[in-house]
């Protein structure tokens, strides 16, 4: 398998990085699979001197043939390795991969990388993965990485297309899955802290609990963004402008942009994808002083005696913001019906893009008539043998120009005017669905192995209790700058109430809602507070309706 020119180019420069000797230790057969990797691994024994590369004979074969381990020469304890052929959205990993055990240094915190050197216990993983997925990278490079860095664990990725097998035999139906000592650790997207966090947990370890009181030590900040998407990264970027104490703290940094694909409609940016987009977003953020704090997920807020706003964390700690904004977005929108949840990821999954090729040559059904519903049904038709499109109203709401595409395939049955009431199963995985007319009628099973629900988003809005005004769609009410009734808090992007739940929008909210929060600063602050913030607001000016802000470019919120 030769490397696009471009990409080798790419990657000559990246080894040029490297600060020790590497080998690739491979494990061939004489299949065509076995063939393209050894093309690929010889064309990178190639571009540098500290790479060699050895394939193994047929009694030292790995347990999965095509593989291949990245070790360090001068310490083969260090290693890492891919069952497959780890291109597509992989191939960063393979990169990094190839870097880390080579020496260079990760960008990873000092104090998260000490943390994973201090895991106790030995861990085994194994991570089920697909080229298509946009999830997996994370999960595939933080496991990467902390095998290279503490010697009791170790990583093997997994192409489940090339072990459907192996894959099937261990109920993998969603990636990235996660295995630890051969069982079950995680599914789904996850970062570094978060899984040092539950190892650390796994072993004994009290790293959880230091973490928490370390946080709500932190001094109380100006403006505290909760949510890392894009209406989290504006407010974050437009506060720290100011010159003022700003804090973001988030589950996951690109919230639903992480899990979209193409995206064509960002002013200004022809194309992109989810996780580029999402990886700028932070670079951006990462350029101003904002205090990040990963992969924690807000549990409540209240009014703190000292008029101040409390932010209270899952994992225990509190954070406390002068003023706060609320960018917590949104995530998949459920059926909730009988069988759903039992067996999500075994079956039951969201990402056509990461889980459709777990599904190559079955029967699925796609649940929802909407744009997300019938593009990912014409995706899913290229893939599996059959797609059955169910849509509770009696007419599709996608564009024509989708609906038009969607007929014309000759394997997909759309179903409307119907709904779905079970999901079935054998304990293992799905077996089917029992669907019904949705104005009464005789309910049937479809006889299918996965299901790809794609009927609209929720607001990550329950851990607010009533502590601010919510909809009855739990939707944050705000004004038109953002306000909530909560004094100082304001809120932006899907979570809130604005109908129109796009990236630009939610770029321009974050940005809104930040100026707000700035401007209710300047007029609640104490005399002896004034100076702080005086300089800046100098620059600026009163904020009245119709004044014009200097945006600058790189911000993209004129997108």
């Amino acid at each position: 398998m030769a490397l696009d020119p471009n990409l080798a180019t790419q990657l000559k420069a990246y080894l040029d990085n490297l600060r020790e000797p590497i080998e690739l230790v491979a494990s061939l057969d004489e299949g065509p699979k076995s063939r393209e990797l050894d093309e690929l691994l010889v064309e990178i024994e190639g571009m540098s001197e500290l790479i060699t590369r050895r394939v193994v004979e047929a009694d030292e074969l790995d347990e999965r043939v095509p593989s291949f381990a990245i070790t360090r020469t001068s310490d083969p304890q260090v290693w890492v390795r891919f069952a497959g052929i780890p291109m597509g959205h992989e191939f960063t990993s393979l990169v990094l991969a190839l870097l880390q055990v080579g020496g260079h240094p990760s960008k990873a915190s000092q104090d998260l990388i000490e943390q994973v050197k201090g895991l106790t216990g030995q861990h085994h993983f194994e991570t089920f993965f697909s080229l298509s997925c946009q999830n997996c990278p994370d999960v595939v490079q933080a496991l990467n990485l902390m095998s290279v860095l503490n010697p009791g664990i170790t990583h093997t990725a997994i192409d489940g297309a090339v072990f459907p097998t192996e894959a099937e035999q261990r109920g993998v139906l969603a990636v990235p899955t996660v295995f630890r000592n051969g069982e079950s650790f995680g599914s789904g997207r996850m970062e570094l802290a978060e899984i040092v966090g539950k190892v650390d947990e796994l072993s004994g370890g009290d790293s959880a609990a230091k973490a928490a009181e370390e946080l709500s030590a932190r001094e109380p900040y100006d403006v505290l963004v909760v949510g890392g998407g894009p209406a989290g990264a504006s407010a974050a970027i437009y506060a720290a402008r100011k010159g003022i104490r700003t804090g973001l703290v988030a589950e996951r940094f690109g919230g639903q942009v992480l899990d979209t694909m193409a995206i064509e409609n960002l002013v200004s940016v022809p194309h992109t994808e989810g996780p580029k987009l999402a990886a700028d977003l932070e670079r951006h953020v990462g350029e101003y002083d904002v205090d990040m704090i990963r992969s924690q997920a807000a549990a409540g807020l209240s009014a703190g005696d000292d008029g101040l706003t409390v932010v209270d964390l899952v994992g225990g700690a509190a954070l406390k913001g002068k003023t706060v904004v609320l960018a917590t977005g949104a995530r998949w929108r459920t059926m909730g019906v009988p069988g759903e949840e039992d067996y999500r990821n075994k079956g039951v999954t969201f990402c056509p893009h990461c889980d459709g090729p777990l599904f190559k040559g079955k029967r699925i059904a796609v649940i929802g008539g909407g744009n997300s519903g019938v593009e990912a049904a014409i995706d899913l038709a290229g893939i599996v043998g059959h797609v059955t499109l169910v849509e509770f109203m009696d007419e599709m709401r996608a564009d024509e120009v989708l609906q038009r595409k969607l007929r014309s395939l000759p394997n997909v049955d759309i179903r409307l005017g119907t709904k779905t009431t079970e999901v079935v199963g054998d304990g293992g995985k799905v077996t089917g669905i029992v669907v019904e007319p949705r104005d009464g009628g005789e309910g049937e099973t479809l006889a299918l192995e996965g299901v790809f629900v794609q009927i609209g988003l929720l607001p990550n809005t329950e851990w607010l209790g009533d502590a601010v005004e919510l909809s009855e769609r739990g939707e944050i009410v705000i004004d038109g700058v953002g306000r909530t009734n909560l004094p100082g808090v304001f809120a932006a992007g899907d979570c809130t109430v604005e109908p129109y739940k796009q990236i630009v929008t939610a770029l321009g909210a974050g940005s809104t809602a930040s100026l707000s929060a700035f401007d209710h600063l300047i007029r609640t602050s104490a005399p002896d507070e004034d100076a702080a913030i005086a300089a800046t607001k100098a620059a600026d000016g009163p904020l009245e309706a119709g004044d014009q802000i200097d945006v600058p470019d790189s911000v993209g919120v004129s997108a």
